[in-house]
């Protein structure tokens, strides 16, 4: 998996190339037919690759190159794996708290947007500060078991994080206001408690936020 996703990263292979067949890729990296469906298996889960039928396997999307500069690509599928988790999770987090936040609560998750926007903007922003702001919109839904989900997947959660912040930190400003805004729809939408609404919009960061990992195009 890991040196397939590389020479995707690198360019080695681009959109829209083939990758060699199951029996060519067994032969290149001496290792065993299941080993390599299980490979294309998870590349297909995170949407690095498409496969056609009777055709084969081509690259769908790109991550940007720095991306390899940032942490070992072994772990980029158990974060995007984690990933998955969250969009129900906290997508449903976010319905919650919009519908059920107190006063305190809603100045909670204002706070921590604002510390976020502010550590965005001189472009030292942590995990910490992200992780700061989706925890407190998990605290405002009552329910305890919400905020414990994401602290059990809490190390995959911090290093998607640390991915996709260096990437912002390094990308354009377009890049930056585009994240800024995702959190400022969420918290609108759970300040004017309408729950339906910040669903969407709080699935729909995450959702772009894998984007921007996986696909060069995002950037």
């Amino acid at each position: 998996y890991g040196q397939i996703f590389e020479q995707i990263a690198d360019g080695s292979l681009n959109v829209g190339d083939k990758l060699p067949s199951e029996h060519e890729i067994c032969e290149r990296f001496g290792v065993s037919r299941p080993v390599v469906r299980e490979a294309l298996l998870r590349l297909r889960a995170d949407g690095l690759v498409t496969a056609h039928q009777g055709l084969g396997t081509f690259v769908s999307h790109q991550p940007a190159p720095r991306l390899k500069t940032f942490s070992d690509v072994q772990n980029v599928g158990a974060y995007l794996r984690a990933q998955e988790v969250r969009v129900a999770l906290e997508g449903d987090a976010a319905r919650l708290a919009a519908l059920r936040r107190t006063d305190d609560e809603l100045r909670k998750i204002a706070d921590a947007h604002a510390a976020f926007i502010e550590a965005l903007e001189h472009g030292h922003v942590s995990p910490e500060a992200d992780l700061a702001f989706h925890a407190s919109i998990a605290q405002a839904t009552g329910n305890d078991y919400y905020l414990g989900v994401l602290e059990s997947i809490h190390e995959s959660i911090s290093g998607f994080m640390r991915l996709t912040l260096s990437l912002t930190r390094t990308g354009s400003r377009q890049r930056a206001q585009r994240v800024a805004d995702e959190h400022a729809a969420i918290l609108g939408a759970i300040r004017e408690q309408d729950g339906e609404r910040a669903r969407v919009a709080m699935q729909f960061h995450l959702g772009q936020a894998r984007h921007r990992l996986v696909d060069r195009e995002r950037d």
